[in-house]
């Protein structure tokens, strides 16, 4: 007689409301249309809009397990889910992202009095992390053909052993992509820079679509992107971030110049392929928005009901 199969646990209400948020994040990032990025109404030669929706809806399972499973699990389950969806490389970094802020926020208290904030949760995540984790990432990033960590001396992500736990791995790679370098400051760009710049253009009764807008620019325009960094060199980044500051200078999304001038950034960024697209930036950005949606119902209400919905 064949032993039965293990049965999965079923994930708490606390997880999967987590997930829910994760996919509202991905959502969200995607549908706003933003400089040099996928939305509705542009695409790349090789990825559009509607691989995004099926990858947000994808990594849904996976993070259902954020509040049961090691964190090399949830990327690594998220990533195989993705690529069976749409057979590309859509959200290696925003996944690598979200993940330890999942189980940070399956981890926190709700109130000051029940304990943890959800970045004092995070840094838990954050010294937590192991060997194995970093195995599975690296099997993740390979599964997903994207350059994530990368080569660097001794710790290569083609390796299937790693010999340093995933904290320590993203540590040697915080200096060239900003997404290792969250891991190494305790997600420092998203939790003082684009959530706060999330909330403060909220607080000033903007629409929803134009707070995220706005705060990609924003964004972009005090963070040179690792992305463009990585295809074109440290100085075209740096250029692309002249240039969103010069848009906001004429108020970005807020004014009728800054709109045109938004409309002329796009146009230049998608001139040469995808090389110039602003990837790293708008991970963050997805980042900051499950940040600033698990405190603020009424944003995530807001950005259901006028964004997603039409």
């Amino acid at each position: 007689m064949n032993p039965a199969a293990p049965v999965e646990e079923a994930p708490s209400s606390k997880a999967a409301e987590v997930a829910a948020l994760v996919q509202l994040a991905c959502l969200t990032e995607a549908t706003v249309g933003k400089p040099g990025n996928v939305s509705p109404s542009a695409g790349f030669a090789d990825v559009g809009y509607q691989d995004f929706v099926l990858s947000a809806l994808a990594v849904g399972p996976a993070f259902m397990l954020s509040g049961s499973h090691p964190l090399g699990e949830v990327v690594l389950r998220a990533v195989r889910d993705t690529r069976a969806a749409v057979h590309t490389n859509t959200n290696l970094g925003l996944v690598l992202l979200l993940a330890p802020l999942a189980m940070a926020a399956t981890r926190e208290g709700r109130s000051l009095r029940e304990g943890r904030s959800l970045r004092k949760a995070l840094s838990e995540v954050l010294s937590g992390l192991t060997v194995d984790d970093a195995r599975l990432v690296y099997e993740a990033i390979r599964t997903a053909q994207a350059g994530g960590l990368g080569a660097v001396t001794n710790h290569d992500v083609g390796e299937s052993q790693p010999k340093v736990d995933l904290a320590a791995a993203m540590r040697l790679a915080a200096g060239r992509d900003s997404i290792a370098r969250e891991y190494s400051t305790d997600f420092e760009l998203t939790f003082e820079l684009v959530a706060p710049v999330l909330r403060n253009l909220w607080a000033q009764t903007l629409s929803p679509a134009v707070v995220v807008a706005q705060a990609f620019l924003t964004v972009l325009a005090k963070e040179p992107d690792t992305l463009i960094a990585r295809k074109r060199g440290r100085a075209a980044a740096e250029a692309v971030s002249a240039e969103a500051k010069s848009v906001l200078d004429l108020g970005g999304y807020l004014s009728g110049r800054g709109k045109e001038a938004a409309a002329r950034f796009d146009r230049r960024l998608r001139s040469e392929g995808n090389a110039l697209n602003p990837g790293t930036t708008a991970d963050l950005l997805g980042a900051g928005l499950f940040v600033v949606f698990r405190e603020d119902a009424g944003y995530a209400a807001a950005v259901r009901r006028e964004i997603l919905s039409g």
